[in-house]
């Protein structure tokens, strides 16, 4: 039984480690099932969703479910206390959540609470639209 705890350690290290190495990107669960499937220490699908959903619990990861797809993405924790300084952009298409980080965004809160009386939450300011990869290409 103890061996069976120490692999499932070093799966969640594993799992934990690859989410660290996209430095805050936010990734879907089927795309960490994809990238353990040639890798040492395999890891499988179940595998996956029960980690990802311990390391979320425990606050080590952080959940972002999107509007138009069913799937969840997660990022690093940590990698998020930047977010609380700039606002995101969501793809209504495929659900990719990219950083915003613009001069022009300072100018916006100031405009909001000094004109509207009401202070934006930048960390949770998500901006809807279509990403690079899913605009259609110009014919």
């Amino acid at each position: 039984m103890e061996r069976a705890e120490s692999y499932s350690t070093k799966q969640r290290e594993a799992i934990l480690e690859y989410i660290i190495s996209l430095e805050g990107e936010a990734v879907k669960a089927s795309q960490i099932v994809q990238h353990f499937q040639n890798t040492t220490p395999i890891v499988g699908r179940t595998t996956v969703y029960r980690q990802l959903n311990k390391l979320t619990q425990s606050g080590v990861l952080r959940r972002d479910v999107s509007d138009n797809t069913p799937n969840a993405f997660y990022r690093y924790a940590t990698a998020t206390a930047d977010c609380h300084t700039h606002m995101h952009l969501k793809c209504e298409v495929c659900g990719a959540l990219q950083h915003l980080e613009c001069d022009i965004l300072s100018e916006i809160e100031a405009h909001m609470l000094g004109r509207h009386a009401f202070q934006m939450n930048a960390y949770r300011t998500v901006l809807l639209g279509t990403c690079e990869n899913c605009i259609p290409s110009s014919q």
